[in-house]
């Protein structure tokens, strides 16, 4: 029996790595958010273990209040940094997600053509054969006959 041969074999491998490499782009792109994210979370239990600082001791002198508030617009600004930054890695990850998904479908549309023509192959090559034992079961009736 024959061997089936894919003849878009070759662009199905590029499509499977540019899958991989897709899916490596997404693994990247989702720990940098999710490190964002914590990071952000850190900046935010500092701001809320400020805030509760100021009430928490009895004698507060102006230089502590300045230094308090210094502190605080600071980590404000630290977090709405940090939130711009978010969001950035979250678009970064949504467009590497679509990407992924891209690739993904081109490289299925391939994989299902190449199934299709595997099966049309087998098909065809079992009708081949069926065709060569009938004409073999013929020709020996043939024999048997004379």
């Amino acid at each position: 029996m024959a061997r089936f041969r894919f003849s878009l074999e070759r662009v199905l491998e590029y499509r499977c790595q540019l899958e991989d490499q897709a899916q490596m782009d997404v693994a990247k792109a989702l720990a940098a958010h999710n490190a964002q994210a914590e990071y952000m979370d850190g900046l935010r239990g500092k701001l809320a273990q400020l805030e509760a600082s100021l009430y928490s001791t009895e004698a507060v002198t102006q230089n502590d209040l300045w230094l308090w508030r210094r502190y605080h617009t600071a980590l404000r600004e630290d977090i709405a940094k940090a939130e711009v930054q978010l969001q950035k890695l979250a678009r970064i990850l949504t467009e590497t997600r679509q990407r992924l998904v891209a690739r993904s479908r081109d490289k299925k549309l391939l994989e299902r053509l190449k199934a299709n023509q595997e099966s049309e192959f087998r098909k065809e090559e079992n009708i081949k054969e069926q065709r060569e034992s009938d004409e073999m079961a013929t020709v020996r009736f043939q024999h048997g006959a004379v």
